[in-house]
């Protein structure tokens, strides 16, 4: 690609498709919001995931030098996100009978297992929140100083009274926001306003806390609120300025609206210009959800006896702001698409030397590129390979193309295709095993004349074979031979 082309995307913050813009010249600085390890990613969360891959690795095909920063929650994320209930990770632990930190690690580690079967890729940067204890105290301390900030109740809380706006996300009335918020737990009445938000709590929130440090907020040992892990973590990895901000939808507020408030209070500037949030994966109850109990997750789906690619084709077939919704339909829907894309490949001649089409290059290529620009467009970018295949042009040409394309969709098409046509060759090798040579010429022979239309010859040399004992049963993959 000989420049880095416009890419238009959805902007949450302006709630328009805004042109990307970066504050380095090609390059770009993207930060994750990531799991909290408490318990295994449902496949609502990995859609995310999914398509913030697809996102990178778009502006990495586009010509971008993309560093991607992602946190991992390993405390101070309570079962509400208005900073009450239980900590997640506690939660996790005393239902394991572990330790917080056996319950992060093993839920770290099963997190990006699944991200691999995914061809999710990892970030250049994934940072626990437990290691940049002393970044959230400074940035606290500076909050306190600039007056963003003040102590109550054992705890420090960010005051929003301070900013000129608030509410950043959407047109929605601060009263019904805040009433959200506390949707379902007790009102916090240290809080001088009802959107204040915890950017440090004290060790008496829970007496069983697990983690905590010193501050020198309170003699009392504590540890930092959800909230600000992500702003120090993006700041700590990207510097003062975050070319895009990803999430899924439900991150939106509070926790990114309260992001971009500690963050810009701290910096005195703006921090972020670009905001990319993934809509829901909802099932026939609705949104997909760790509170409900049982979940879907990928281990789930292989039990099940499917690819978790086909999971990844089914979330890239449906654009990333809406709603999708999850069936096993659905998804076998996309198997069977994922099995025919794939077989479609297999037939291409993998050994042909043919010149590369450099013309059918240059516009499929364009074509994959400017739906993919117009606020990601994954389902046209997929139906780009089936161009592809029905190009006029050579095979070496197509499988160029499929194998550029799937740098982005990262579905393993040609792996895949590869796979099929080694087992088709297995088949074929093993087809007419322990069969004597000359009944296995007379069928050959009869496949030509059925080829040839003479279907005369083909009668006379099956009833020949079956006069010797065998029969011959037609398939859609060739003839078998059956011993009578």
């Amino acid at each position: 690609m000989k420049e880095i082309p416009q890419i238009r995307l959805y902007n949450s913050y302006t709630r328009k498709k805004d042109l990307l813009t970066t504050h380095e010249p090609g390059k770009l600085g993207m930060y994750t919001c990531g799991p909290t390890v408490y318990h295994y990613a449902h496949i609502g969360n990995l859609r995310s995931y999914i398509m913030e891959d697809v996102l990178e690795k778009f502006f990495r095909y586009a010509g971008y030098d993309v560093k991607r920063v992602m946190n991992v929650t390993d405390v101070g994320h309570l079962t509400s996100d208005a900073d009450e209930g239980e900590d997640k990770m506690i939660k996790g632990a005393k239902r394991e009978h572990k330790t917080v930190m056996e319950i992060a690690k093993f839920y770290t580690d099963a997190f990006f297992s699944d991200c691999a079967k995914l061809n999710i890729r990892t970030p250049d940067v994934v940072e626990p929140a437990t290691n940049l204890i002393p970044e959230y105290i400074n940035m606290v301390q500076v909050l306190l100083d600039k007056g963003y900030a003040y102590k109550a109740g054992g705890n420090v809380y960010f005051d929003t009274s301070k900013l000129d706006k608030y509410y950043v996300f959407g047109e929605h009335e601060e009263e019904d926001l805040a009433v959200g918020v506390r949707e379902g737990v007790e009102e916090d009445t240290n809080k001088k306003n009802k959107a204040d938000f915890v950017l440090w709590f004290t060790q008496s929130k829970f007496e069983d806390q697990a983690l905590k440090w010193e501050s020198p907020f309170f003699d009392e040992m504590g540890y930092p609120g959800w909230h600000i892990e992500c702003s120090c973590i993006s700041m700590k990895h990207l510097g003062e300025y975050c070319d895009i901000h990803c999430g899924g939808v439900d991150n939106m507020f509070p926790h990114h609206t309260n992001e971009i408030a500690q963050s810009e209070a701290y910096l005195g500037h703006e921090w972020c210009t670009q905001w990319f949030h993934v809509a829901h994966l909802n099932d026939e109850t609705g949104k997909m959800s760790k509170s409900k109990g049982e979940f879907l997750t990928v281990s789930l789906l292989e039990e099940k006896g499917y690819d978790p690619l086909v999971y990844r084709l089914f979330c890239i077939q449906s654009h990333y702001r809406k709603n999708l919704v999850f069936s096993f339909e659905a998804l076998d829907n996309a198997a069977q698409q994922y099995d025919k894309l794939v077989q479609k490949i297999a037939q291409l001649n993998y050994d042909d030397k043919s010149e590369l089409d450099q013309a059918t290059i240059d516009k499929l290529q364009d074509k994959f590129v400017k739906n993919l620009a117009i606020d990601l467009n994954t389902a046209n970018a997929v139906s780009v390979l089936y161009d592809v295949l029905k190009a006029d042009t050579n095979d070496r040409t197509k499988l160029y193309l499929i194998e550029d394309f799937d740098y982005v969709l990262s579905l393993d098409l040609r792996k895949a295709a590869e796979k099929l046509k080694a087992e088709q060759a297995e088949r074929e090798a093993n087809r007419y095993a322990g069969i004597p040579e000359e009944i296995v010429q007379m069928v050959e022979e009869r496949a030509a004349a059925k080829k040839a239309k003479d279907f005369a010859k083909a009668d006379e040399l099956r009833d020949k074979v079956k006069a010797l004992g065998y029969t011959i049963k037609d398939t859609p993959q060739g003839a078998e031979i059956i011993k009578d």
